[in-house]
């Protein structure tokens, strides 16, 4: 950690130069003896980063900034906070601390917090960043997590692990057993020094293989923002045997769209052809694999068994979203061309043998405009195509 760069005029030039071209930046070289181009470079990237998914550290003046890996890798101030509403009490430890952004939101709501962090430049400038952020009771410790917690012996309200998915063999991990720490084999020793554990996992990860990798699973949520997952969060309570629920919910600028159900729940759909409207479910719940229970629970009839695509003759609430059916015809893109007015569509394929591209090719149709084709198979195993627009 180079603190020459928290001088006044460095950081004037930073924020100066937040919409400039770093490459030419880098090229005319550093203004400043004692901070290299370089370094102006990463700070001026990870703040530009930072911007919108951590307004809070973008918007307090002399912010310390690691890589733009570390940037990426950290979560959202709006997950963060998500993760933060779930768990209470006197004490967390962070196991994995990282930049310190779930730390600062668990601050929030424990009157203590441990944040472990294995690498010295990252610890060391978390540590500083808390101060600027006027943090007091985040404790940070420049360890690895669980040698910490066997050394202490404290018993903790709850324990947050968020292991690294990047391996020196296998390059990005998506598996619990290849991710540092190993979770799945590191759980008993978890569960003497705390009841509760939340973890962190990538959003690639199969739900299904996780809760059977894992012991005492009470709760899954499947957070997204804008439609893209971004984490999938496991909560553990020990000797925990009931059932487990998932929830899902996805940010979006003005609404947040909630879904949750039982985990291997059995429930049926109802089949029919196309109504007067169509609902999409978003990412979240795809990725949490509630095809069923959403047609359960919102009484939708579903399209097709692996279509995934609602329909009904009312408009209701839905998590995802919804368009009226304009027509419904056979795939056959010569007719479509004679109904559809312009050359422009937004295309979707659901269960269905041809891919965007290749239907854009053959049909000429470009992206945009207000209508929507939905490409997919209907409940008697026809192709069809639904002319849509969104409500």
């Amino acid at each position: 950690m180079n603190k020459a760069i928290l001088h006044k005029e460095v950081q004037d030039f930073i924020n100066t130069n937040l919409n400039s071209d770093v490459a030419k930046l880098i090229f005319k070289g550093s203004p400043f003896g004692d901070v290299s181009i370089q370094e102006i470079a990463t700070q001026i990237e990870s703040k530009i980063r930072a911007q919108n998914k951590l307004p809070t550290w973008f918007n307090t003046p002399f912010i310390y900034y690691p890589n733009k890996l570390n940037i990426e890798q950290t979560s959202s101030e709006v997950t963060a906070n998500y993760k933060a509403d779930l768990v209470s009490g006197d004490s967390l430890i962070d196991l994995t601390g990282g930049f310190g952004v779930d730390s600062y939101y668990f601050s929030k709501k424990f009157k203590k917090v441990i944040h472990c962090e294995i690498n010295t430049e990252l610890c060391e400038l978390t540590t500083y960043n808390f101060k600027e952020l006027k943090v007091l009771n985040i404790e940070t410790i420049h360890t690895n997590g669980i040698s910490y917690l066997q050394t202490q012996q404290v018993y903790y309200d709850w324990i947050f692990i968020d292991p690294s998915r990047r391996s020196d063999v296998k390059g990005k991990v998506f598996l619990l057993e290849d991710c540092l720490p190993n979770i799945p084999e590191n759980l008993e020793i978890l569960f003497k020094f705390s009841n509760n554990i939340l973890l962190k996992a990538s959003p690639m990860l199969d739900i299904t293989k996780a809760i059977g990798e894992l012991k005492f699973v009470k709760e899954v949520h499947v957070i997204a923002i804008d439609n893209e997952v971004k984490e999938l969060l496991f909560v553990l309570e020990k000797n925990y045997a009931g059932k487990i629920i998932i929830k899902t919910v996805n940010h979006k600028k003005d609404e947040v769209e909630l879904f949750e159900s039982q985990f291997k729940k059995s429930s049926t759909s109802d089949y029919s052809l196309p109504q007067s409207y169509l609902f999409e479910p978003n990412s979240a719940i795809l990725k949490a694999g509630l095809f069923n229970q959403v047609s359960h629970q919102l009484k939708l009839y579903k399209l097709h068994i692996n279509s995934h695509l609602y329909t009904y003759n009312n408009l209701i609430d839905f998590p995802g979203r919804r368009f009226r059916i304009l027509q419904t015809l056979p795939f056959n893109l010569k007719e479509l061309k004679k109904i559809l007015p312009g050359s422009k569509a937004n295309i979707t394929v659901r269960n269905f043998p041809e891919t965007v591209e290749k239907i854009r090719k053959k049909s000429k149709i470009k992206d945009g405009g207000d209508h929507y084709l939905f490409f997919t198979t209907n409940c008697h195993n026809k192709h069809i195509i639904l002319v849509c627009k969104k409500v």
